[in-house]
């Protein structure tokens, strides 16, 4: 058995019971940072578990073997650094493994950043679209023309290091459209939690003196 579990993306009592059973069966949970994980089922008072390493460059092999052991009987729970699994983060690559070998997987919802900011922005929720992270380099200027050219409404997310940069290039690719509003999220369930309802024209303005900290989630509206 694979469980899919979400854990929380800032405040720790939005853990879910049922992801508190489900580690604390779990024979081992695969994670993206071991340490980060490991101080979370610290904190939940969750007993001692094997902790297994998953990243965008981990090899084929590793998770063949822990396909291997998943077929064998054995019930891992995997999980991101904060959020829900496969949202931007390697643990796709074993689900999607998973499921093609049969094995039997079930997900424990929960909290999730880019819906939050979604729902907290106010901006239409009914067709969305959601986008990830700005490539670094290549492709990054083909990112921000899609989002002049699509009617939904928008929701990626953004670095510390790159949110300045990223909220002038996305006044320069949508200059023709002034009003369209734009709800920026930063450091969401968190103690310094702050959403700045905006507009295009007034972007590069924002970017100048958002407070650079934290982790971002940048909604456009619909046009």
């Amino acid at each position: 058995m694979l469980s899919i579990v979400s854990t929380p993306i800032g405040n720790l009592t939005d853990i879910t019971l049922r992801a508190i059973a489900t580690l604390t069966k779990a024979n081992a949970i695969i994670c993206e940072d071991t340490r980060v994980t490991g101080n979370l089922i610290k904190q939940l008072q969750i007993p001692k578990k094997e902790l297994i390493s998953m990243h965008s460059y981990t090899s084929d092999n590793k998770i063949h073997e822990v396909i291997k052991r998943l077929k064998k009987g054995e019930h891992m729970a995997v999980v991101s650094d904060a959020g829900t699994p496969a949202i931007s983060d390697p643990g796709f690559k074993l689900i999607s493994q998973a499921r093609e070998r049969g094995i039997s997987i079930e997900v424990i919802p929960g909290p999730s950043a880019f819906l939050a900011a979604l729902s907290v922005s106010g901006l239409p929720a009914n067709r969305f679209v959601y986008l990830g992270f700005p490539p670094l380099k290549k492709g990054r200027k083909k990112f921000f023309a899609s989002i002049a050219d699509d009617d939904r409404t928008i929701v990626y997310y953004e670095s510390v290091h790159r949110i300045e940069k990223s909220l002038n290039e996305l006044a320069k690719v949508l200059n023709d459209q002034p009003d369209r509003k734009v709800s920026i999220a930063r450091e969401l369930t968190k103690i310094h939690e702050e959403v700045i309802d905006t507009t295009v024209s007034e972007l590069p303005e924002v970017a100048e003196r958002i407070t650079k900290k934290g982790e971002f989630v940048v909604v456009v509206g619909a046009t």
